[in-house]
């Protein structure tokens, strides 16, 4: 076997790094006579098949993917609208509620507050530091809508990981799986003997604050090639420390920022199907939330652009957007906010507490609903039949995941509307046929996002992920449906498709990064756009 060297410095020192290469076939009696790659594929995917809980399939996977990975992410790719619901969600919640009972070896890098002091070195004992360019972080603190779970939110990390390497031919030698062991204020994890993770509560933001700090200067100094992609943190830590590190450092909030573009790009198709069904224009939508955390205000945010790309105002833009949240319609005059609810809170709304979301419907007269609440069954028969009476096709995404606390399922938002909904959710719903004609539920999963965002920041070698390389994202991806598609009335493309499209994603992120003048692979700067596309395409990993 051939081994490549290849110099790299490291601390002012120069070094010799073996190149990353397929593995070599095991030397002749090490496997069965007989084996073969190719049946060995139909044998994983029958053992995989066997299983008959989504959870036992996961864990098959989790171990496929340590003993072969490059099986494991052939059989993704050729199976991924069956691997993706396993691989992340709705399975990938249960199996971080499960991850303390269901571990066999570990994989990522966990750091804990106890380590304050000390970051450094441990984020040196990674095997692969040189390799590194994309880390999911989180902290556990508000994993899906299953609330604090603390170390177990690392399937997280993993499961994101892994649709980028399948999504956007991320290397898998190249992502760094990390939880931050903050503690936990879920008792129940405090009170389980085989919980993994520190047995104390979350200390004060203060505290926090600091760490953070330290964390974020010595990932730069360790990982400087690296993009990192912060995940499923509280609200407020989610907004703080986006706000605090996002100009500093190249990194970006999937919740806040990869949801707001991926419901942006839905939104955008939805929009002109309902519009070209009422024959009022674009600018007179006017969008409706059930739910004002983090991800709320992020898409909110997001689909602000929907507006002004209309040629509205930010104010105007801002004026079209209502929020609820648990105690009802967020108005000034209903009293103390938390901060980030207050950029949409309405100054029009003089009225008493509106809490029957039945009645904040008939008020608004939105053409759109959009729950990100965690509340199941939120939008109930009278909620879909109201938007259906005020609309001829009604936009409803039940956006909440996992598949138990999503808002309503397709089936019922079908009923309801008389098969006119225009519908994306969080999480995967069969088709449904209705009045002979089959209808097709989009999934505004952050999937067709993420990848292709992180490897046009990577390949621009972005100093910072900037509104405007998340918009452009967006943008791509509403753009990406084929003819064929738009026939059927989707809304997003099929996932099948996920590395076409997330090549012509990381193109358009490169583009914008350029504009934005945080790119430092200035050399891209000089291909014309079809040889920028075929640059992105020749960086893709395929096992």
């Amino acid at each position: 076997m051939t081994i490549v060297l290849n110099p790299v410095w490291s601390n002012g020192v120069q070094k010799l790094k073996v190149v990353s290469q397929t593995p070599a076939t095991p030397p002749r009696g090490l496997l069965p006579p007989a084996h073969d790659d190719q049946i060995h594929a139909i044998r994983c995917i029958q053992q995989l098949r066997s299983k008959t809980t989504p959870i036992e399939k996961y864990i098959y996977l989790s171990q496929l993917k340590d003993a072969d990975h490059a099986m494991f992410y052939r059989l993704c790719m050729a199976n991924l609208a069956e691997f993706t619901p396993l691989i992340y969600t709705p399975t990938v919640g249960d199996a971080c509620l499960q991850y303390s009972h269901n571990f066999r070896r570990p994989e990522g890098l966990f750091i804990s507050i106890k380590d304050k002091g000390n970051i450094g070195k441990i984020l040196r004992n990674w095997p692969r530091i040189h390799d590194a360019r994309i880390s999911v972080v989180t902290d556990g603190s508000r994993i899906l809508g299953l609330g604090d779970l603390g170390v177990n939110g690392m399937p997280i990390s993993i499961g994101k990981l892994s649709l980028y390497v399948a999504g956007a031919g991320i290397r898998p030698e190249s992502t760094v799986p990390i939880c931050l062991d903050l503690g936990t204020d879920n008792q129940k994890f405090l009170d389980d003997p085989l919980y993994l993770g520190l047995r104390q509560r979350r200390p004060p933001m203060a505290e926090l604050e600091g760490f953070m700090e330290e964390f974020m200067t010595e990932m730069a100094a360790t990982f400087p090639k690296l993009l990192i992609q912060f995940e499923d943190f509280s609200t407020d830590k989610a907004f703080a420390y986006l706000d605090a590190f996002r100009h500093r450092y190249p990194l970006f909030n999937d919740d806040i920022q990869g949801t707001g573009a991926v419901v942006l790009s839905g939104f955008l198709n939805a929009a002109r199907l309902s519009s070209a069904a009422s024959g009022r224009p674009l600018a007179d939508h006017r969008i409706l939330f059930l739910g004002a955390g983090s991800a709320g205000v992020g898409v909110a945010m997001q689909l602000m652009s929907f507006f002004k790309l209309q040629g509205l105002s930010t104010e105007e833009a801002r004026e079209r957007i209502w929020l609820v949240d648990s105690q009802g319609l967020i108005f000034d005059d209903r009293g103390p906010l938390a901060e980030h609810k207050k950029y949409f809170s309405r100054k029009d709304y003089k009225g008493p507490p509106m809490k029957d979301l039945t009645d904040i419907i008939n008020y608004v007269k939105p053409t759109a609903l959009l729950g990100l609440s965690t509340t199941k069954g939120a939008f109930n028969q009278s909620v879909i039949e109201t938007m259906s009476a005020l609309n001829p096709r009604p936009i409803i995404f039940p956006l909440s995941n996992p598949v138990r606390l999503s808002e309503c399922e397709f089936d019922e938002a079908v009923q309801w509307s008389q098969g006119r909904v225009l519908f994306a959710s969080g999480s995967p719903f069969p088709e449904q046929e209705y009045n002979g004609r089959m209808l097709y539920p989009g999934q505004g999963n952050n999937m067709y996002i993420f990848p292709g965002l992180g490897l046009g920041a990577i390949l621009a070698r972005a100093s910072a992920v900037t509104d405007s390389m998340v918009e452009a994202s967006s943008l791509g991806l509403a753009d990406a449906l084929t003819p064929e598609e738009r026939a059927q009335d989707l809304l997003y493309p099929r996932v099948e498709r996920i590395r076409e499209i997330s090549g012509e994603i990381a193109r358009s992120v490169i583009r914008a990064a350029q504009k934005a003048g945080v790119d430092r692979s200035t050399d891209l700067r000089t291909m014309s756009d079809p040889e920028l596309l075929a640059f992105v395409r020749s960086k893709m990993w395929t096992p």
